[in-house]
């Protein structure tokens, strides 16, 4: 017994062995010999902690009324309100509201929106793909007739359908507290087909292999073989389609709330402060318009790379 447990102590790896194979897999060698993903990942972890630590960063709660001084309006990049005497690092708007607070507060409603939809287009992509993969026949042919009808439309059109549906069917007094479940529900819808077409390719090659056939064989329900054998090895493609689709959809996250259909006024986001900031683009306060656009240009730009270089790294024949 005691010869059993010191080979088994000795062949479990410790958690420094692990983190030294991990440094030493092909991905860490990529990560390090590649300039744009370390920027890219710095400038997605600055901008991500930023905005989950506003609370504690932001010198003024941007969503307290309270805390709004209309004397401090339109005060310039780097100078002091009239009211408060306070200097406003990004400017201020039109009520008087610290721009670089609403930014990191309206960054981590967008991420919210944008990682909530993507889990829910994952989900829902990822089940339908399996289901459609692995049975084949009256089934894969409904569910990819659905998919190719939904891909030939773009997706902010996806989107603002079932938003318009959404608010005509929920009543006009939950409005404003669902707008955001609304629009969480509506991107998501809007980009499930990239990953029911992934990995229903994928899971058709792995389903005739010889680990299904062998647990086939054995009596196991195909509920199990899919989520136990098939999803592990269909993941790759599914996490590089979602890093990219991550930008996606907090770009039409913006769009929507641009268009003044998506995230509340109370609850602003990257894009409704561009829609509030687009109306002083000629009347000389610019940093209102420039500020909220260039942290979404930044955002979207870091994700986007970020999953430009997984993508790459994770492609065997690109090694």
């Amino acid at each position: 017994m005691a010869l059993a447990d010191d080979i088994k102590t000795k062949s479990a790896p410790t958690f420094g062995q692990r983190l030294a194979r991990a440094w030493d897999s092909d991905i860490a060698w990529s990560f390090r010999h590649s300039p744009v993903a370390i920027v890219a990942a710095a400038m997605t972890v600055i901008l991500l902690t930023a905005s989950l630590c506003a609370n504690f960063i932001a010198p003024q709660d941007a969503f307290d009324p309270a805390a709004l001084n209309l004397l401090d309006a339109y005060t310039r990049p780097g100078e002091a309100g009239m009211g408060s005497n306070t200097v406003f690092m990004l400017g201020s708007d039109n009520q008087g509201r610290d721009l670089f607070s609403a930014i990191l507060y309206g960054s981590r409603v967008s991420l919210f929106v944008g990682f909530s939809s993507v889990a829910f287009s994952v989900v829902m992509g990822v089940g339908l793909g399996l289901v459609s993969g692995y049975l084949g026949g009256r089934t894969d042919a409904f569910i990819m007739r659905v998919a190719d009808i939904q891909l030939s439309f773009p997706a902010i059109l996806i989107a603002l359908l079932f938003f318009g549906v959404a608010r005509g069917v929920i009543p006009p007094a939950h409005h404003e507290q669902m707008a955001i479940w609304v629009l969480i529900v509506a991107i998501g819808l809007s980009n499930w087909a990239q990953y029911a077409r992934t990995v229903r390719g994928s899971t058709m090659v792995e389903r005739n292999k010889e680990y299904v056939q062998a647990s086939r064989v054995m009596g196991r329900s195909p509920f199990f073989i899919m989520l136990r054998h098939v999803l592990p090895n269909v993941t790759g493609p599914v996490l590089v389609i979602a890093t990219i689709n991550l930008a996606l959809a907090i770009i039409e996250e913006a769009t929507l709330s641009f268009l003044g259909v998506g995230v509340p006024a109370t609850q602003p986001s990257l894009g409704t402060l561009i829609r509030f900031g687009q109306q002083y683009l000629f009347s000389g306060e610019w940093w209102i318009l420039l500020f909220p656009a260039l942290s979404l240009v930044l955002l979207a730009l870091s994700i986007n790379l970020l999953g430009d270089w997984l993508r790459d790294a994770l492609n065997p024949k690109l090694r």
